[in-house]
């Protein structure tokens, strides 16, 4: 392994690579609240942006649907260019196993 700052963040954590893309699916996958805010984005749009009479503007952003993948892993380890969702896709993720062993969440600098 590599000594990027997310390599040594992940072993001095001891946080497993398979818990990381199993808390990624868990947090990233679509919902049906999820698809019904893509689906309400799409019809207004296809009405030209008018909202009809009573209808609140959609304002929360659905989940991406697209969890971190085991390449995206294996690049953000040995320190390879990785687009910034992806960066924060890991970030929400060992958020998540941070806070399931009861410790603090660390931001984005402290990984990258």
């Amino acid at each position: 392994m590599a000594d990027t700052k997310f390599a040594q963040f992940i072993a001095e954590r001891k946080l497993d690579g398979r818990r990381i893309m199993a808390a990624s699916r868990q947090i990233e996958r679509l919902l049906p609240e999820d698809r019904a805010i893509k689906l309400r984005k799409r019809l207004a749009k296809k009405a030209g942006g008018e909202t009809p009479e009573g209808a609140v503007k959609e304002t929360r952003k659905p989940r991406t649907g697209r969890p971190v993948t085991p390449r995206a892993l294996d690049a953000a380890l040995i320190g390879k260019a990785i687009s910034g969702p992806t960066k924060t896709r890991i970030l929400r993720a060992i958020n998540r196993l941070l806070e399931q062993k009861k410790l603090d969440p660390v931001d984005l600098r402290a990984l990258f």
